[in-house]
């Protein structure tokens, strides 16, 4: 009788777990974006989030969780309850935090990847009152004047960081990191003249080159961009040297799998809407909508590739 008994609970159980499984999602869902608002990885998901709750049918409720890096984000995420109604949008940052940061995840083993989104190229700029116009002036002014020149980054590790340490690298150079919280209070830093140069995710700095609030100095990508088509890349300069940033969807590891199909659903969706597609790729992103398996083979990647360069270049978070 007691098995009897035991037997049912479990498919009563059973019966409720795919109940709700088929009912999800039944309540507003909760991005986590792990910066603050005005970055890129916010700008990408408000260009979503009409398009991305339509499809859900359910409110879809941004919260700016900054801090380490984007650790105090991601931590928060892998702390949530695997039931889908708590993701998290990520930076390229997402694939060595773990390597600086004591209160960062394990990112493959308490994270469930779903989605590489969208990639963008990144800009090298320079605020207006630093007298170099171009890459090769830059390296010239920093050699004459060693640890002068300023960057802004959002941390120790990031790939803006780790973009200018390859520039020292190629130029034969030393700069000086002045870190911020996230891309919003870079920007800031960069308008308001407090530091000389920055690394940034090409498309938030696109109206401020062209309003002439920034230079424009080089871009990451391959070749020209058609949004910047003026503006050199950093090949031309140093054949071999590219910088593109990647933004991904995530949730906390144990997400059933038919939850993950239909978050990566939804986001494939949401990126194939021509309002969507045409916001991003306006603005110089990419679109990628990769699947699961191959966001996580990219991750586990760029983690061992930007690990040799923290590694090799004694990166710390101070």
């Amino acid at each position: 009788m007691i098995a009897i008994f035991g037997r049912l609970a479990a498919l009563a159980a059973a019966l409720v777990c795919s109940t709700a499984l088929a009912q999800y999602p039944n309540k507003p869902i909760r991005i986590i974006v792990p910066f603050p608002a005005g970055g890129t990885t916010d700008l990408i998901a408000r260009i979503m989030q009409p398009k991305f709750a339509e499809h859900f049918g359910q409110l879809l409720l941004i919260e700016n969780r900054s801090g380490a890096g984007g650790s105090i984000g991601a931590a928060e995420t892998a702390r949530s309850a695997p039931d889908g109604y708590t993701l998290l949008m990520v930076f390229d940052t997402h694939a060595i935090n773990h390597y600086l940061y004591k209160t960062a995840p394990d990112p493959f083993k308490t994270l469930e990847h779903i989605s590489l989104m969208v990639t963008s190229p990144s800009a090298l700029v320079a605020v207006t009152s630093f007298p170099p116009n171009k890459l090769q002036e830059i390296v010239a002014y920093a050699k004459s004047n060693p640890e002068k020149v300023t960057y802004s980054t959002p941390g120790s590790g990031s790939s803006n960081h780790l973009a200018a340490l390859i520039l020292e690298r190629y130029g034969g150079i030393k700069m000086t990191q002045i870190a911020y919280k996230g891309g919003g209070p870079m920007i800031a830093a960069l308008l308001g003249q407090e530091v000389n140069i920055s690394f940034f995710s090409m498309p938030l700095m696109l109206p401020h080159i062209k309003a002439g609030r920034m230079k424009g100095i080089a871009v990451g990508s391959r070749q020209r961009t058609a949004q910047l088509p003026d503006v050199p890349t950093l090949g031309e300069t140093y054949p071999g040297f590219e910088q593109i940033s990647w933004f991904g969807i995530l949730g906390p590891v144990g997400l059933p799998r038919e939850v993950v199909a239909r978050v990566h659903r939804e986001t494939v969706r949401t990126l194939q809407v021509p309002e969507v597609r045409g916001k991003l790729v306006e603005q110089g992103f990419e679109i990628v909508a990769s699947s699961p398996e191959e966001f996580l083979r990219f991750v586990q990647a760029e983690s061992e590739k930007l690990g040799k360069v923290i590694r090799d270049n004694g990166v710390k978070v101070e």
